[in-house]
Parts: structure tokens; sequence; C-alpha cells
């Protein structure tokens, strides 16, 4: 049998917490067309006119209220990740960001030194968007023959409504559900609402037909929105959530023009003041490790607002990191890739 391995991906995180190193994964990370998907002229004037001159320090001070003297909380969660998923699988386990390091190429580069042919990739974000699941994947196929032109990659599809993605959603949630709230809102990382009509080929569902998300669509195989709100409900399902108790937001936007709405920082500061709302939990399914975007936004600035705005309790649910559970459903995805490959190469004919 070839030789084989699973890869990991994750987005990517600074070298540390100087405001140089902050820069240089700034200047990668929306340097990418599919995250400002901007013409290349106005990219760069965004970037480098603007963007590049204030961002950075204050992006730095930001991550230095999370940083570990380990290092990047997001890194060091996914090599926890790493480790406990190798102790339950034989193959062996890499990981890459996809920006700053350790880099796709040089992931894809050390597996083909090993003698690696085949490699079970696995993105780590559950829904479908151009600015995090697409660009990594078109990374991949990017430096796939520069540096590993004999692998053969599979690769994990977004999960959002898969069962044991539910469950182990569910199962990291479920200690928080037991204790006395009023409401959980679900917040989801944002894009530009201008993603979402630009996935859209025939140019007359997403964001134009009444109620697009909720109307069944082939759309919605790349539609982030409605596979935010398809994850959302089949939680709420699970947990047994009453409709009146949840609601669905989304954060992180940059720029001036419209994005995914409500915004989550919005939505806190409106639940804190209309009064109804005193304990709130907030979970963060899009995020499949705690970063920049859960402990600071949420877990500090977040709580911050709610709570000067007139709430009492706050609780961030953590993301599933290396949950049980979590390491349960990748373990069978593994186990999955593993059967279909070697029927395959038994001559087998295989579903996918």
């Amino acid at each position: 049998m070839p030789k084989r391995a699973v890869l990991l991906i994750n987005l990517g995180t600074p070298r540390s917490t100087e405001v140089s190193d902050v820069r240089d994964y700034l200047e990668e990370f929306l340097g990418d067309r599919r995250v400002i998907d901007a013409p290349s002229p106005i990219r760069e004037y965004i970037l480098y006119a603007k963007t590049l001159r204030t961002r950075p320090a204050k992006t730095a001070e930001a991550y230095k209220k999370i940083w570990k003297d380990e290092g990047s909380p997001l890194l060091l969660l996914t090599e926890e990740l790493q480790r406990k998923l190798q102790e339950r699988i034989s193959l062996p386990i890499h990981i890459a960001m996809r920006y700053q390091e350790p880099s796709i190429a040089s992931a894809l580069s050390q597996l083909q030194a090993e003698g690696v042919e085949e490699v079970f990739l696995m993105p780590l974000y559950p829904h479908y968007a151009m600015s995090t699941y697409e660009t990594v994947m078109a990374k991949v196929y990017e430096e796939l023959p520069k540096v590993a032109p004999n692998i053969r990659i599979d690769a994990l599809r977004p999960f959002y409504k898969e069962p044991g993605y539910i469950e182990a959603l569910y199962d990291s949630a479920k200690e928080y559900l037991e204790k006395p709230y009023d409401f959980i809102l679900f917040s989801y990382h944002g894009i530009p609402a201008r993603h979402l009509r630009k996935g859209d080929p025939s140019n007359c569902h997403c964001m134009r037909a009444a109620n697009c998300c909720e109307t069944p669509s082939p759309i919605h195989e790349v539609c982030y929105r409605a596979q935010c709100i398809r994850t959302t409900h089949d939680i709420v399902r699970r947990a047994g959530i009453p409709k009146e108790k949840f609601g669905i937001s989304f954060q992180s936007r940059f720029g001036k023009e419209p994005w995914l709405e409500p915004y989550t920082d919005q939505e806190f500061e409106r639940l804190g003041r209309e009064g109804k709302v005193k304990r709130l939990l907030v979970m963060c399914p899009a995020f499949a490790c705690d970063c920049l975007e859960t402990l600071e936004e949420i877990q500090m600035e977040g709580k911050e607002i709610f709570l000067e705005a007139g709430g009492e309790s706050f609780e961030q649910i953590p993301c599933l990191n290396v949950h049980p559970s979590w390491l349960d459903f990748l373990q069978k995805h593994v186990e999955d890739y593993l059967t279909m490959r070697e029927e395959a190469h038994a001559g087998k004919t295989v579903v996918v």
C-alpha cells in the first residue's frame, strides 16, 4: 500500500506579539485575494496605504492579552489536537497553517521527503467560504506541483451538518446549557455579503430570493450563511433550545462594505440594553480552536460590551479544541478515508 498521512490545516497566527511579526501575518492574510477580493491595485491600496499603517500595532496589543508563555493559543491548541489525534491513529499526523508557519508548502515538502504518496487533507473549517475553505484548497493545489508533485490529495469537505460534528458541538456545550441562562447567541465569523452573491452563478438566489437560506438550493453547498444557519438549527434541535432563547450573529467584520448581519458586537449591546437577557451564553461554531476572535473579541471585548449595556452574566462556551467527541469525529473520518483508499487499491468500486 502507498504510504499515507493526514494533514490538519488551520488559519494561522503571528510568530509573536511583536508589531513586525503581526504586520507580516496581516500582510499575508489580508493580501490573500480570496480575503480581500478586490482587483490588485485596490487591494494593495487598502493593504499598504491604509491597513498596514495602523492595524498591526492595534492587533499586536490584542494578541498580547491572550498570548501564552509557550506561544500563540491557536498554534498551541492545533498542536495539542495533532498530539491527541496521533494517540488514536497510526497514520502520521502533520499540521499546517494557511498563513505563516508551519506553512502549507513546508508541510507538503516534508511529506514528500518522507516518501508519503497519499494525503488526507483536513481543513479545520466546518463551513464553506471563499476566505476559509476555498483559499486553503487553492493554496494546496498551487503548492503541490512545486514541492510535492507525487502526492495524491483527498480532502475532507465542509462538515457543517454532519451528525458527528453536531454531536461534538452539543457535547462541548452541554454543561453550560444545563446551568440557568436566558439566551444563547451563536456567533460566526463574518464575511462580506457580496461574497455570497459572488458564489451564486445563477444570480437569482443568494441574498435575492426571500428566505434564501431556508429555501433548498444546490447553492447551499458553497453558501456560508446557509451553512451557518443549518448548523445552528441542528444544534438547537439536538439540545432542545426553545426558539425564543437563541439567535445568530456574525463577528470580526473588516472595512466599510456591508458584511453579514446582524453584527455580534451590536447584538451584545442590544441584548444588554433591552434588559430581557441578563445571563448570556455565546457559542462560536465556525472556529475549531479558540483564537484571537474568541478569546479576545468575544470573551473580553464582547463581555465588556454586554455587561456595560446592562447584562449581568456572560460566558463563552469554548471551541471544540481537543474535546473527546471532536476527536471521535476526526478519527472516524480518517478511518473512513483509509477504508476508501484501501478498497480503491484493491480494485473495488468505491462510492465517495
